[in-house]
């Protein structure tokens, strides 16, 4: 089966030429503060120059309802992950373009998934930190994204720590249907290194 490919934290336009021309199936532009965060102008020319059916997901933390919609139309973002304490009603009304994350630290937080299934297109899990956009690097327990794959009929894409290095470990473990990398395929925040987007994308493919 195809794994679905994010790749999160495109700052350029040539990191999202590239990285697209590698066969992703989306790029993800940050709104949130981090180190990888885009103006709505910074994104708007990056997305104006994507290729069709390569989906641009605009990444937010707790952000206004407002200030979403107005992103959403000024940069043409196709979905909205968000990582904060969004509510299942705050989900409603941005669908059908939610993808809600979750920070997982342990069974509580899949528990809580049911409940947005309604709203959101898919779920994002990442690892546990104290900071909502994480970027930590770590991973968490991958079978807790195989258990919330049986709790939920939308998409799970596993998220946090992915690198070339272990997605393999992490497709054959979880068996999600899509992945997200950032902060494991960078030079420095903000900076991909095209080598290990390259060797992350191409052992996903080798996997199907």
């Amino acid at each position: 089966m195809k794994t679905f490919i994010k790749i999160c934290g495109i700052t350029t336009k040539e990191q999202a030429a590239e990285t697209a021309a590698l066969g992703v199936d989306a790029l993800g532009f940050v709104f949130a503060t981090s180190p990888r965060q885009v103006s709505m102008e910074e994104a708007r020319c990056i997305i104006s120059t994507m290729p069709p059916f390569v989906s641009s997901v605009g990444v937010f933390v707790d952000e206004e309802m407002e200030q979403i919609r107005r992103i959403i139309d000024y940069c043409g973002i196709d979905f909205v992950q968000l990582h904060g304490s969004e509510s299942p009603d705050f989900c409603k009304a941005l669908a059908p373009r939610a993808i809600k994350a979750f920070r997982i630290r342990d069974e509580k937080e899949i528990l809580k998934l049911p409940a947005y299934e309604p709203w959101v297109r898919g779920f994002l899990l990442d690892a546990w930190s104290t900071k909502a956009m994480g970027g930590t690097g770590t991973t968490f327990d991958w079978s807790l994204a195989e258990r919330a794959a049986t709790m939920v009929k939308k998409p799970v894409i596993l998220a946090g720590g992915l690198t070339p290095d272990n997605i393999q470990d992490a497709l054959k473990q979880a068996s999600p249907w899509g992945v997200d990398a950032s902060s494991g395929l960078e030079k420095v925040p903000g900076h991909k290194d095209m080598e290990k987007v390259t060797d992350f994308v191409q052992k996903i493919k080798k996997a199907r």
